[in-house]
This record gives C-alpha cells, sequence and structure tokens, in this order.
C-alpha cells in the first residue's frame, strides 16, 4: 500500500469507538447482508429485531 493510505490506515486504528457507534455500524452491516439475500428486509426490520435481541452495553 502507498504511504498515505498506511499512515490514514494506522491513523484510523487509534479511533475510538463508542457503544453507540459500534451498534450502528453492527446494524447497517446486518442490513447491508440481510437485504442481499432478501430485498424485502428494511432497515426497520433489522433494528426491530436488534431491539428484540439487545443486551445493554456497559458505561464507558
Amino acid at each position: 500500500m502507498g504511504t498515505d493510505l498506511d499512515k490514514l490506515l494506522e491513523m484510523a486504528r487509534n479511533v475510538p469507538v463508542g457503544a453507540k457507534e459500534r451498534e450502528e455500524q453492527r446494524r447497517s452491516f446486518a442490513f447491508g447482508n440481510a437485504n442481499i439475500e432478501n430485498a424485502r428486509i428494511t432497515r426497520e426490520s433489522i433494528n426491530k429485531a436488534a431491539d428484540q435481541i439487545a443486551v445493554p452495553e456497559p458505561e464507558e
């Protein structure tokens, strides 16, 4: 990889990710993958399912 890209990747590795952002990324990932297999999957259905199985995150 190029030097600039390597530097950016290293910087990104050190950025802290909060619980809220991690959950948003998890739901986005779930939607993207599920929607490929089934076009009837919506963000709303992903959010509903995620809310049903949610485990409280420890305080940061």
